[in-house]
């Protein structure tokens, strides 16, 4: 089920502290994230598929690249996804080896490629293109040169069409008609091709799409190894479990997942090591957005709880129609009485955080917390309607701890120049 916070004295808490002082100490909007739920989420996912047999897990940093979390992964053993250089250079800021990051991009460019080359860590082909360009840049260096590819396995799941990555046609991945050729061009190369990857998509909660994935990965490994004569080393079948958004969701069963999975790949396969590629499933449930109640408005036909975290601050409930629990954290315990929207400053129509929610009589001043928005919140925030990024705060067992600090209007301006002739 949905993470359940305590109270005290009727205010929400969060890793021992009051969601009402912290919105007092750093303001609002705020992201505050319990480092011991992020341990906890880790820890439960990768003790579930290491006592099978050997795993990595990749935790997929694109959910949420903050240093100070990216340091508590690291503390704990994780690899990381990596899906741009800059996520790449912000993983070895945080102390990452470089070997302990698998770059898989999309219609990646030269640049790129140089780039990756240059930092040395591992990467994940995506297409026959990059394939080339990269033997290309390499040389003489392309012998014994460590890759992995990603396919397009034909299996599809996810939350929202817009994250599901797996189908026919996608533009992610070699398509399986041309898996065995990109193969043996690989070899033909000189490159020591390690391993084989696929990801459906992110958010889903059935469970059958994992199975489907790996039957495929394990087929195409066999043929690999019958056809081109590479033993393969991993497979990755990447990430997205899905977690409860919502009170009556239930959790993803990572135990049954994981049993499953490492029986099919050790009964049908010689490969040794699974690796799998989580960041919603660490990171969502260990984080919610505090907000401030600005403004209550009843029109007449609906009634709204205006707050100071709008679609720049969360853009998931706009762009995927997502469901974010919202609670008034000064008043946990109050009897829901009325429906609300929940909406932000954004002048546009489309800010809405929350529809029709039963909540507390709202007044101005009462502070909104907004449930698992560890994955994909900060990181697709936006300055949209110049407005400053918000902060973000870490608390553990009763400390709270400033990892990101909110941004000012300076701060807008800053990579912003005025040609002289315009200042006349």
């Amino acid at each position: 089920m949905m993470r359940d916070f305590d109270s005290k004295n009727g205010i929400m808490m969060i890793g021992g502290i009051s969601t009402v002082e912290l919105a007092s100490e750093y303001g609002t909007p705020i992201y505050v994230t319990d480092e011991q739920i992020v341990r906890e989420n880790y820890r439960r996912v990768y003790n579930a598929f290491s006592k099978h047999m050997s795993t990595e897990v990749h935790y997929a940093c694109k959910a949420n690249t903050n240093l100070a979390i990216l340091n508590i992964l690291r503390q704990e053993g994780s690899h990381i996804d990596a899906v741009s250089v800059g996520e790449v250079l912000t993983c070895i800021k945080a102390g990452f080896c470089p070997d302990r990051i698998m770059y898989t991009g999309v219609n990646v460019s030269n640049d790129e490629l140089r780039s990756l080359i240059s930092v040395k860590c591992k990467m994940n082909i995506d297409s026959e293109s990059e394939l080339e360009r990269l033997a290309e840049i390499l040389g003489n260096d392309v012998e014994g040169f460590p890759i992995s590819f990603r396919i397009t396995p034909e299996v599809i799941s996810g939350c929202n069409t817009k994250v599901m990555t797996g189908g026919k046609g996608s533009k992610f991945g070699i398509p399986l008609d041309r898996v065995i050729p990109v193969y043996t061009r690989a070899k033909k190369l000189g490159f020591d091709v390690k391993g084989i990857h696929a990801h459906t998509g992110s958010g889903g909660h059935s469970i059958e799409p994992f199975f489907d994935v790996v039957d495929v990965l394990i087929k195409l490994t066999n043929k690999i190894k019958n056809e081109v004569g590479i033993d393969l080393e991993f497979i990755d079948f990447g990430g997205g479990f899905g977690v409860p958004y919502k009170l009556q969701e239930e959790e993803c069963d990572i135990e049954g997942i994981a049993t499953e999975i490492t029986d099919m790949i050790l009964e049908n396969t010689n490969v040794k090591k699974i690796c799998l590629e989580p960041g919603r499933y660490i990171v969502c449930d260990s984080t919610i957005l505090l907000a401030k109640c600005t403004d209550v408005k009843d029109t007449g036909t609906k009634k709204y709880v205006g707050i100071d975290a709008g679609f720049n601050t969360l853009i998931r409930p706009a762009f995927y129609g997502s469901y974010h629990h919202v609670v008034l954290a000064n008043k946990f315990n109050k009897a829901c009485t009325t429906k609300y929207d929940v909406v932000g400053p954004i002048c546009e129509t489309g800010d809405c955080i929350a529809y029709d929610r039963i909540l507390p009589d709202p007044h101005e001043g009462d502070i909104v917390a907004i449930y698992c928005a560890g994955a994909y919140g900060f990181s697709m925030s936006s300055n949209y309607n110049s407005r400053p990024l918000c902060g973000e705060v870490l608390v553990n067992n009763g400390r709270s701890e400033l990892i990101r600090k909110s941004e000012t209007i300076e701060d807008l301006w800053a990579c912003q120049i005025v040609p002289e002739r315009l200042k006349k």
